[in-house]
């Protein structure tokens, strides 16, 4: 065995695992990056920046599909080239790649250990085969995966998530897609925008995690006006026949369905990376699931010398999170004893759907019901939002009935990347409704729907006071 003495030992080459490593070298202390995949992290190789760039390509060909109903002409006789567009998109793809292979290159050597990693003990990791390493502290940053349910594995090689997604050299005419979350929706909106047949089934009536259950259905009607969307599907029989995949099953309505796929896309989503690692050996406390338990505000894993951070910790799976966490984890690595505890930031999500979706600030499940007043704007006939032709969703904002606190909000509808931005400052910055209403407002912008919904919550919430608002500027009403 190789053996190496260091401060601070990282498992996992991520946007976690990267951001913990740069902390710990940055506090001065000797520091080792472990990774056992294919380095690129999750984010630039098969997530956020794959899919988004799929969607552009879907979006334009459907916003260009959408100028007719504008006296536009010709525009139905384009279509997609299924072979260029992935070509597309996995070039674009390698570019942000590129920058994260071009980080770790530079790294001087021996700082990058490849193999997997497993504890024999709290401080001490084998890598591989040949490597030891002895750490006085340890970041898990190993990440996550895409699950698939056993019920699918019938389709065989039938059978892709969206790790392989991007990987197919063309597409086929008709795919079903597994899952209604955030994966799922994005994927299989733009796979339906290109022009495949998509139909898409889910469990339990969730779709995109959302907990509003008239902004979720708002979304659903919507998604459903696209494609044949059933988030409770129920099925009589799954197989191969010919080769192919076929699904017996029956819709909302009742009516009987017997369909033949060419793929079926598992994006039911993704579980932590933590099976290989011997968590056992490790002294510390895992919860049901096998993740380790942990203080949010310093990572650390009860008292001991181990850290975790990103999307292997089953919490908060989005990118700036995990860079959040990963800075946090590593920083606190380093410094051990010292230990230092941050207040977090605001919970912030957002699905890049259309109509998008934004979730931030305290879980709808949560909120103290009696104690909560709800704010609705609808986009139906949002001035803004109508000119683009996007004018679907409906936003809930939610606020303490007596202080007019902003506590949260969850939304579909145009825009949501941005006006969730907004929501999640004014949450962070701790605004009442008051305080949010007396910033600016421009004419004509989708952010006026985002007003919308602020003047309802305050009103209501004046009348569980019994009190009169005070007199607020408004624009037009559009």
């Amino acid at each position: 065995m190789n053996e190496i003495e260091v401060d601070v030992a990282v498992i996992g080459a991520g946007t976690a695992g990267m951001a913990a490593f740069r902390a710990a070298r940055l506090a001065g202390v000797n520091a080792v990056l472990i990774e056992s995949g294919e380095l690129g992290t999750t984010c630039a190789r098969v997530g956020c920046m794959p899919s988004k760039l799929l969607l552009a390509a879907a979006n334009g060909l459907h916003d260009a599909h959408a100028l007719a109903p504008r006296g536009i002409e010709g525009t139905h006789a384009l279509e997609a080239d299924y072979a260029h567009v992935l070509d597309y998109v996995r070039r674009e793809r390698d570019y942000f790649v590129k920058g994260v292979l071009e980080e770790i290159d530079a790294l001087p050597d021996g700082l990058l250990l490849r193999g997997q990693a497993r504890f024999e003990s709290a401080t001490r990791l084998t890598v591989g085969e040949a490597t030891r390493v002895q750490a006085k502290g340890i970041v898990i940053a190993t990440g996550a995966a895409p699950t698939v349910p056993d019920e699918l594995k019938v389709f065989g090689d039938k059978l892709v998530t969206s790790d392989d997604l991007f990987e197919l050299r063309t597409l086929p005419k008709r795919i079903a897609v597994f899952g209604t979350g955030p994966i799922a929706l994005e994927l299989g909106q733009a796979l339906a925008r290109l022009g495949v047949e998509i139909f898409m089934f889910g469990k339990g009536g969730g779709v995109a995690a959302l907990t509003d259950k008239p902004v979720r259905d708002a979304l659903a009607a919507a998604l459903a006006d696209e494609f044949y969307f059933d988030p409770e599907a129920k099925f009589d029989e799954m197989s191969l026949r010919d080769d192919k995949p076929f699904l017996r099953f029956k819709s909302a309505d009742g009516e009987a369905h017997a369909e033949t796929f060419d793929l079926v896309l598992a994006a039911t989503g993704r579980a932590p990376n933590l099976e290989p690692l011997a968590l056992q050996n490790a002294g510390i406390e895992l919860n049901g699931k096998g993740v380790p338990l942990f203080d949010e505000t310093t990572m650390q894993c009860g008292q001991s010398t181990i850290f975790v951070a990103g999307d292997c910790d089953g919490t908060r799976p989005w990118l700036h999170d995990a860079a959040d966490e990963g800075k946090l984890a590593g920083d606190n690595a380093a410094r051990f004893p010292d230990v230092q505890s941050v207040k977090r930031k605001v919970p912030f999500s957002i699905v890049f759907s259309e109509p998008q979706v934004a979730i931030v600030g305290a879980s709808y499940d949560n909120l103290d019901k009696q104690m909560t007043v709800t704010g609705e704007a609808s986009f139906e006939n949002q001035g803004r939002s109508r000119v683009m032709r996007q004018n679907r969703g409906l936003l809930h904002v939610y606020a303490d009935a007596k202080t007019g606190k902003l506590r949260g909000a969850q939304g579909c509808g145009p825009a949501m990347e941005h006006l969730g931005h907004l929501l999640a400052w004014a949450l962070q910055l701790e605004l009442t409704l008051d305080d949010a209403l007396k910033l600016p407002f421009y004419h004509p912008v989708v952010e006026e729907g985002l007003r919308g919904a602020l003047k309802d919550a305050d009103r209501k919430c004046y009348e569980e006071r019994s009190e009169t608002p005070p007199a607020l500027a408004s624009a037009a009403g559009c």
